[in-house]
């Protein structure tokens, strides 16, 4: 994982998951739990961005 990839799943987790995924079922739950709370969205862009 490259230093730009680990910052933006701190700062911007939805987006760090649609540069890796793209558009699909991985990024809208990332979007929702980012909604719902910064930290799972966070945890959830590290988890898939292995």
């Amino acid at each position: 994982m490259s230093l730009i990839t680990i910052i933006l799943n701190i700062l911007l987790p939805p987006l760090a998951v649609f540069m890796k995924h793209g558009l699909g079922k991985t990024f809208l739950i990332n979007v929702v739990l980012t909604l719902i709370a910064w930290l799972p969205g966070v945890i959830h862009a590290f988890i898939v961005n292995d």
